[in-house]
C-alpha cells in the first residue's frame, strides 16, 4: 500500500467566474511528499525542531524484475524506496518523508527560484519568537521576520529558514488576517483557523 504524493494545484479565477472543476470527491490536501538523503536526520528535524509528530513508517518498496516502479511514481525502474514515514504537523496536513535510492538520483539542492523548486510554511503565533528559537537549534534562517504592509497579503509577517539539507521552510503569521479577505469570494484556508 504505497501512498504516492498528491500534487493539489489550486485555480484563482476572477470574482466573477464560477467554481472550477474539480477531482471527484476532492476534500483537501492531504500531504506533501519530500525526498530526504537521511531519513533519521530528517525525522529528528521534523520532530525535535519544527514540532510535528511522527505517526508512522513503512517500506521498503522496489521490483527487482518489473516495471512497477516506474508505472506507479514515474521513477527509474530499480529504484527503491528504502523507507516512508509521515509526521503531522500541528493543524496542517501532513508531510510524508521519502528515502529512496535510484541509478539515475540527482541531488538538487533547488533554490525558491528555480523551476520546481518548493518550500513547506508553517503558521506560527509569532515569527519574531520562531527566528529566536530556530537560531537557538543552530537552523540557518534568513532576513527578517518581514511584515508585508501593502497588498493582497498585508497583514503577514514571514521568514525562511532552511534544513540542514537544504530543504526551504517559511515561518508565516498573520493574525489580523490579510488585506485580500474583506472583499474575497474565497479564503485561503489557515491553520489559526482550521474549520473556517
Amino acid at each position: 500500500m504505497l501512498r504516492s504524493a498528491v500534487l493539489t494545484i489550486a485555480a484563482f479565477g476572477s470574482a466573477a467566474t464560477a467554481y472550477a472543476d474539480s477531482i471527484p470527491g476532492m476534500r483537501g490536501h492531504d500531504h506533501t511528499g519530500v525526498t530526504v538523503p537521511d531519513m533519521k536526520q530528517a525525522v529528528d528535524f521534523f520532530t525535535n525542531v519544527i514540532g510535528c509528530q511522527k505517526s508512522m513508517s513503512f517500506g521498503p518498496f522496489a521490483d527487482d524484475k518489473g516495471t512497477f516502479m516506474q508505472d506507479l511514481l514515474g521513477v527509474h525502474p530499480k529504484a527503491v524506496i528504502e523507507e516512508i514515514t509521515l509526521v503531522r504537523c500541528g493543524f496542517g496536513s501532513n508531510v510524508e518523508l521519502f528515502k529512496y535510492s535510484a541509478p539515475d538520483q540527482k541531488d538538487l539542492q533547488a533554490k525558491n527560484s528555480d523551476i520546481g523548486g518548493f518550500h513547506i510554511a508553517f503558521y506560527v503565533d509569532d515569527v519574531a519568537a520562531a527566528k529566536t528559537y530556530l537560531e537557538g537549534k543552530g537552523v540557518a534562517t534568513r532576513m527578517g521576520p518581514l511584515p508585508v504592509n501593502e497588498g493582497p497579503a498585508a497583514g503577514q509577517t514571514i521568514l525562511y529558514f532552511q534544513a540542514p539539507w537544504g530543504l526551504q521552510f517559511e515561518a508565516i503569521s498573520y493574525p489580523n488576517g490579510m488585506a485580500y479577505e474583506k472583499d474575497a469570494e474565497t479564503v485561503l484556508w489557515s491553520p489559526k483557523d482550521p474549520a473556517k
